[in-house]
Parts: structure tokens; C-alpha cells; sequence
């Protein structure tokens, strides 16, 4: 356990302590009003937020491997949470805290269980489109759900559309006053992050609210405040939910994990990427799991990594998780001494806050990107929605989250992007091959170069994929297309076919057969190690179906066969 615990530390040099307690400072100034604010979004308390972040920090640099990584409560698991939460309780009552709190505490656990697992693989399986549509729904989503408090209007239910239209016949009741608070704090938030990066916007918003507040009386034209915020550190313990209830939690947790393990991944090894260090993705979710557990049993909330402010972290002068612990320390100096100067906040500051938070993520120009990986190659091998598969799949996630949910919306891009491959793989592109003229061994496809020579009689075929069972009738049907009354051989080019199953060997095998009654040969080239054992156990390669090293072998073979 002692190389586990805290491992990060191990090397510690004195020189880098300065540079870590700045960091630290530079966090808390920017975690302690996104704390506030991000626990809005998950429906519960503003200090919620507060009580999350030192639990979790500590617990991330005791079992984490990133040294930059900053955890704490974060938008897109902010959002689950609350969607989660709202299915067994009412937002506003005591069940409702009590069953984020459970959430985070379950969380953890699966997160811990799938660490000791070696689970860490699974975050492969959100690509990284999917987790681009669902990010940025789920960014519109958070921005919906805090125009309300901009525009001083009751917010509305339902998904993001009937937020909008609830939004939209509200209009008429607008308060201005508290439109331009909100207003001018986001334009503070936007502006400084634009002209002075290093300065913590967010904080100097937070402030300006509270001051204008005071100064102004602005509670007597209308502006709604956060009001009073509990001071003191937070009980500790497991939350007064029934066993069923946490057993209740255990499948939407999953999918929380999932999206906090791959977002918290992708920000680790963004700078560790930076940095030049390894990231233990297994050891990842230990310390997800270990900061969740930790935040669920101080009243907090769900936590994970997060990519802005470790971004902070690092541009600081970060090098190791004494920043973050510098930043726990601070934020409990905050929940013990400083709570009160954030009771005259205004709710539009901190929707301001939350909006400029997310506006970022709403990256259209990613979407539009991805829209544009496409050829008309690509059009005719896969038609028109398999051709653009990380665009339709990025897409559907957006549009789940948006019409059906979070947690909805990210298994429906997952679906529908494993839909894609696996139609993409069973109708893999099969080129027809011609020699480069001047050349002996250089055969591209002549689809794409008309001029190259094909040779007469005998045609070259290349799969480009790995052959098994869900493609193996596809190959057959394409390879019986090409052969003509003319046809002498087909020479299937096994250089882009890393792998073939049995099932795709007696297909082969049968279809040998097939074309030597009609007086076919088929023939194989160019095969890897992988293909020649599975076709050589299972009987394809001899008699029926001949191996050779290069299409021109296999092309001699056929035209000067041995007696």
C-alpha cells in the first residue's frame, strides 16, 4: 500500500514547493466559485460544491497518477447527477441531498471495483466524437438550464426544448435589473478570460456581484441572492438513504463513472502528454473512485478531473499534487471563515459564472469537422450516413441529450457508433487492383488510378479489412461479381486482411470449390502469419485455395501452372 498511497510525492525535490503553493492559490481562486455554481446545476445547495473539493482532492493525489490532474465537482457529471437524482427525489428536499451524496459514495465505489478490475479499457468505448456530441448537448443543456436565472423567470421542466419554448413565453416577465447583472458578469467572466487569462474571472465576477449587491440594495429591485450558506465543515458519514436506494443508483452510477472516467482521462493525459509522464489508466479510476467515495461521505457531491482546471494548475507553475493539496486547505479555510461573503451572491452572477464555464464546449466547429471527413471513395464504399460515421455518431449523442437526457443520450451515441462499425466492417471496401505501369510488384486500386494495367483474365482483389464472420458473405457475393465468363483466377491480395476467422476460412474454402467448377482458380497473396495458421488449421490453404509470397507469384502461378 505505501507504494500506492501518495506515490506521486515519492522524488519530491524543495524547489518545486513554490511554484505548487502558487498553483494552489491560482485553483482555489477559480474551484471555490465554480464549486458554487456547479453544485446549482446538480440541484443541490451551493456549499455542496465546497464540501466535495477538499475530500476529493486528497484522495485523488493519494491514489491518482496524474500530478497535475484537479478533481472536483464538474458540469457534465453535475448535470447526471441531478437528471439522476430527480428520478427518486424531489429537487429542494433533504432526500435529494441525501441521495447526491449516495450517488457520489456509489460512484466511487464502481469506480474502485472497476480500478481493482483493471477496467480502465472501458473508457475506449466513447469515442472521441461520441464524447464531443454529448459534451456539447450537454453544454446547451447546463446554458438552458441557467438562462432562467439570467433572465430572473421560474425555470421550466422538461428537456431542452421544452425548457426553451417554457423560456421563450416567459420573456414578458423579465427583470431587468437582475438581465443586466447577469449580463455584465458574464461579460466580466469573457472579457477577462480573453484580455487577462491569469486572472481568476470567475472570482473577480463572484466579487463584483457580492459587492454591487451591498452597495446597491439590489435584492430590493428584484435580484434574486444565493442567501444563506451554511459555515463549517460538513458531517461526515454515510448519507440517511435505505440500502435499496444505493442498489437503486448502481446502474445509473455506471454511466456516471464512465463519462467522469473518460473526461477526467482525457484532461490527465492532455498534460501529461505536455509533460512528458505516463498516466495508469487502471490507477485512474482508483482515484476517481477513492475521491468519490471520499466527497459522498463529506456531504459532497460527484467529482471527477477536469481539463480547464488543470489547464490552470499547470500554466501556475504546478508540478505535483502538493498543488491540490494546497488547494483542499484553502477551500476548508473557505467552508471555516469565508462562506458568509458569498451569501449576497446573485443567481444571475452565478449562472453567469456557470454559462461562461460551458459556452466553451459548445464547439460547433468539431461537429462541423468531423462533417467533412468524407470522400466520394468513402460515399461508395459505405453510402452516405456509414461514410460520415463519427459525425452521425457524434450527432446522436447531442441530440439524445437534448430530446432524451444525459445518461439517454451518451449510450445512444455509443450505440449508434458501434452500429456504424460494425456495418462499416461487414461491407468492408474491396478494391479491384491494377499494376502500376513500369512496375512488377506495385498494385494500387484502379478505381482511384484508371490508367494502371489490369491483367487480362485474372483479377486482383484486395480486402480491406479483417475477414470473419459478419463479413464473409459480403466478400463472397463481391468476389463472384467480378469473375466474368473471361475470368482465369482471382487473386485475393491478403496485405490489408490482418486476421480471418474460421468461419470466414471455409468460406473461402467453399468458394474455391465454387469458382473451380467454372474454372476459377482462387488464389491468396502477400498473407500474414495470423491469416496463413487460421487458414492452415482449417484446412482453406491446401488443396483448394494456394498461398503465395507476392501477387506476382500468384499471377505466374495461375498462368504457368506446374504439371
Amino acid at each position: 500500500m505505501r507504494s500506492v498511497l501518495f506515490g506521486l510525492l515519492r522524488g519530491y525535490r524543495p524547489s518545486w514547493l513554490g511554484g505548487d503553493v502558487v498553483a494552489g492559490l491560482t485553483v482555489w481562486a477559480v474551484l471555490v466559485p465554480e464549486a458554487l455554481a456547479y453544485a446549482t446545476i446538480a440541484g443541490v445547495s451551493p456549499v455542496v460544491g465546497l464540501y466535495a473539493a477538499p475530500a476529493a482532492l486528497i484522495f485523488y493525489a493519494a491514489f491518482g497518477s496524474s500530478r497535475h490532474l484537479v478533481v472536483g465537482p464538474m458540469s457534465a457529471t453535475a448535470a447526471l447527477s441531478a437528471a439522476t437524482v430527480g428520478e427518486f427525489a424531489t429537487q429542494g428536499s433533504k432526500q435529494f441531498v441525501a441521495m447526491t451524496t449516495a450517488l457520489a459514495i456509489t460512484v466511487g465505489v464502481a469506480a474502485l471495483a472497476a480500478g481493482l478490475l483493471r477496467l480502465g479499457f472501458l473508457a475506449n468505448f466513447i469515442s472521441e466524437p461520441v464524447l464531443k456530441g454529448f459534451i456539447v448537448g450537454l453544454a446547451l443543456t447546463i446554458i438552458m438550464g441557467q438562462l432562467p436565472a439570467l433572465f430572473g423567470v421560474s425555470k421550466g421542466s422538461g428537456n431542452f426544448f421544452a425548457k426553451l419554448w417554457d423560456l421563450v413565453t416567459k420573456l414578458g416577465d423579465t427583470s431587468v435589473t437582475t438581465l443586466l447583472v447577469g449580463v455584465l458578469s458574464l461579460a466580466v467572466v469573457l472579457g477577462l478570460k480573453r484580455l487577462a487569462p491569469v486572472v481568476p474571472a470567475s472570482l473577480v465576477a463572484v466579487a463584483l456581484g457580492v459587492v454591487a449587491v451591498k452597495a446597491l440594495h439590489l435584492q430590493d429591485h428584484g435580484v434574486d441572492i444565493v442567501g444563506p450558506i451554511d459555515s463549517g465543515l460538513p458531517s461526515v458519514g454515510v448519507p440517511d438513504v435505505k440500502t435499496g436506494d444505493f442498489a437503486d443508483l448502481v446502474g445509473p452510477a455506471l454511466g456516471v463513472m464512465l463519462v467522469g472516467f473518460a473526461e477526467g482521462l482525457g484532461a490527465a493525459k492532455t498534460y501529461a502528454t505536455r509533460e512528458h509522464y505516463e498516466i495508469d489508466a487502471n490507477r485512474e479510476l482508483l482515484g476517481l473512485g477513492a475521491a468519490n467515495v471520499a466527497s459522498g461521505l463529506a456531504s459532497g457531491m460527484v467529482v471527477n478531473g477536469s481539463l480547464s482546471k488543470t489547464a490552470v494548475n499547470g500554466a501556475a507553475g504546478a508540478r505535483s499534487q502538493i498543488s491540490g493539496l494546497v488547494c483542499a486547505g484553502l477551500t476548508v479555510v473557505t467552508l471555516l471563515l469565508l462562506t458568509g461573503l458569498f451569501e449576497d451572491l446573485p443567481e444571475a452572477t452565478l449562472a453567469a459564472v456557470v454559462i461562461a464555464a460551458v459556452i466553451e464546449l459548445v464547439d460547433i466547429g468539431a461537429l462541423a469537422t468531423l462533417y467533412r471527413v468524407y470522400t466520394r471513395a468513402l460515399g461508395r464504399a459505405y453510402g452516405g450516413i456509414a461514410a460520415r460515421p463519427d459525425f452521425i455518431a457524434a450527432l446522436a449523442a447531442m441530440a439524445g441529450v437534448l430530446i432524451f437526457d444525459t445518461l439517454p443520450g451518451l449510450f445512444l451515441g455509443i450505440a449508434i457508433s458501434l452500429l456504424l462499425l460494425v456495418y462499416r466492417v461487414s461491407r468492408p471496401h474491396i478494391a479491384v487492383l491494377g499494376r502500376v505501369p513500369g512496375t512488377a510488384e506495385q498494385w494500387v486500386d484502379v478505381q482511384r488510378h484508371p490508367e494502371d494495367e489490369p491483367v487480362p483474365g485474372i483479377v486482383v482483389l484486395r480486402v480491406e479489412s479483417g475477414l470473419f464472420f459478419a463479413n464473409a458473405e459480403h466478400v463472397r457475393a463481391t468476389i463472384r461479381s467480378h469473375v466474368t465468363v473471361d475470368t482465369r483466377a482471382v487473386v485475393l491480395d491478403a496485405e490489408t486482411m490482418p486476421f480471418v476467422d474460421v468461419s470466414a476460412a471455409r468460406m473461402l474454402e467453399e468458394l474455391a470449390q465454387d469458382l473451380r467448377r467454372d474454372g476459377v482458380a482462387l488464389v491468396l497473396a502477400r498473407d500474414v502469419g495470423q491469416v496463413r495458421d487460421v487458414l492452415r488449421r482449417a484446412g482453406a490453404d491446401a488443396p483448394l485455395v494456394q498461398v503465395h509470397r507476392t501477387i506476382r507469384d500468384a499471377i505466374d502461378a495461375v498462368l504457368s501452372p506446374k504439371r
